[in-house]
């Protein structure tokens, strides 16, 4: 089934606020919402932790209707927010702090690793990358603390 994209709408405003609706509508499985948040671009991308690169609106719609399916919203809430900005572009590196709850165990928690590119449009501010890679079960640190890693 091929979804049609709604027509663009205006965002005013700043790319943190982009951001903020973004994961408004994470939490609450918005997927209108989630969509109207992305640039109208055929090459915008988005990779889930552990996924495969997903290129364009449909695949990035299909995935998120997936995730949605399994209960609604996603449970996360953004910290560590490290901001580049440029005059027509903001790339915010991040944390993710995602509740999780299986059938049967406590609530456990998981840190993802997060980057957000945005371009100023002349609708506004705009999503055109999402890219999150699995974190740790454990808090990640706020700095350079980190151990050796491959680059």
């Amino acid at each position: 089934m091929q979804h049609r994209r709604p027509p663009p709408a205006v965002l005013a405003g700043s790319a943190d606020d982009v951001e903020a609706q973004f994961y408004e509508a994470l939490q609450r499985g918005d997927i209108e919402k989630l969509m109207l948040l992305w640039a109208d671009d055929d090459e915008i991308v988005c990779v889930h932790p552990g996924g495969s690169r997903l290129i364009g609106a449909a695949a990035i719609r299909n995935s998120f209707e997936a995730i949605f399916a399994n209960g609604g919203g996603i449970p996360v809430r953004p910290e560590q927010v490290h901001r580049v900005s440029m005059l027509s572009a903001a790339l915010h590196h991040l944390v993710e702090l995602v509740a999780v709850q299986g059938a049967g165990i406590a609530t456990q928690t998981a840190w993802v690793v997060v980057s957000n590119f945005y371009v100023k449009t002349a609708l506004g501010w705009r999503l055109v990358a999402h890219h999150a890679s699995p974190g740790l079960a454990e808090p990640m640190p706020s700095s350079g603390d980190a151990a050796a890693t491959l680059h």
